[in-house]
């Protein structure tokens, strides 16, 4: 088995950065599995009320996932994953997939998976960067993923054959037998220390609403410090009153500094909301601003101790300070 075939079954799990730990390695078989727990003190800049929840402990993030290769061929390997998410007291399997994967064209998977919209993003914060390109849904039970990565150019593309089907994720439980698909596309490239890439989105029928968006993102290494910065659009079209629109325009910059052990990370977003008649999905029309800044302390290489402060102005809402401090233990 090689190991750029393992990588690429990698890629197409959610939460999968971690190495993993080898279960079993022989016979053209490799299964692995991988984990991570995350707990923070958190008090948040707004919840969705419009007012900031009192500080206390959030679970933010708990995942196992389990990944198998199987080598047919040479070249051409089965591959398959089974996920499961922990969000406060509930446990819900969020991947369930197979697929192939061959050396030279990349890796296809069939099933519960995330689309690739979900990898968007370049924020270094934690919980109190504000979000950016709301993409509605990005993960489905009827998924078609396709990846291909050559190390210098890469690409990615979804679609969700039933995405309104009632399946327990966000969008999807209010709209049993309705027939809404996704789509979304990333194409990207890297040159040294530069990686530059973009993200377009189309959906139908998401709580009621149509989407179209776009975001393109762009990061920069140099030794110790990294940069990125982001620009995207999003257009909500009442699918039922398709006179009714919401259209956001987003931006993030940010960078970071490592110092051994320590990182220090400090961003800006940008978020322009416009509503024509009703609106659609979002029905408020605002200009907010948010800062956020963190500092990461690496304990060992599967660990990590973390605290962020963050801070919003809306026009037309009202924020408070947030702040946090974390742990993560991964393997």
């Amino acid at each position: 088995m090689k190991k750029t075939l393992v990588a690429l079954a990698v890629l197409t799990a959610a939460g999968s950065a971690n190495a993993g730990i080898d279960l079993y390695n022989d016979n053209g078989v490799n299964v692995t599995l991988s984990g991570a727990a995350e707990v923070q003190y958190l008090q948040t800049i707004q919840n969705s009320d419009g007012k900031s929840d009192d500080a206390g402990l959030h679970l933010d993030d708990g995942d196992i996932q389990l990944n198998t290769t199987v080598a047919v061929t040479d070249k051409l390997n089965a591959v398959a994953g089974i996920g499961f998410a922990f969000e406060k007291t509930d446990v819900t399997n969020d991947e369930l997939w197979v697929g192939l994967a061959n050396d030279d064209f990349g890796t296809v998977t069939f099933g519960r998976q995330m689309y690739i919209s979900d990898d968007m993003g370049i924020g270094k914060d934690y919980e109190l960067g504000l979000e950016q390109v709301d993409f509605v849904k990005t993960e489905g039970n009827e998924a078609i993923k396709y990846v291909f990565d050559n190390g210098t150019f890469y690409f990615g593309a979804t679609h969700d054959l039933d995405a309104a089907k009632a399946d327990g994720t966000a969008g999807g439980t209010d709209f049993l037998g309705a027939d809404g698909t996704v789509t979304d596309v990333r194409l990207g490239a890297r040159f040294a220390d530069f990686d530059v890439r973009g993200y377009y989105y189309t959906a139908e029928d998401l709580s009621n609403t149509d989407v179209d968006a776009f975001n393109l993102e762009a990061e920069y290494v140099m030794d110790a410090f990294a940069f990125a910065a982001s620009y995207g659009q999003v257009e909500y079209t009442d699918s039922t009153a398709s006179a009714d629109k919401t259209d956001v325009d987003v931006f993030e910059i940010n960078g970071s500094y490592t110092l051994g052990k320590n990182t220090f990370a400090l961003g800006y977003n940008r978020a322009d909301a416009s509503v024509k008649n009703n609106g659609a999905y979002k029905t408020t029309e605002d200009v907010v601003d948010n800062v956020y800044a963190n500092v990461t302390h690496q304990l060992h290489s599967n660990v990590k101790v973390y605290a962020e402060l963050g801070y919003a102005d809306g026009d037309n809402t009202d924020y408070d300070m947030g702040y946090l401090a974390g742990m993560e233990v991964k393997f």
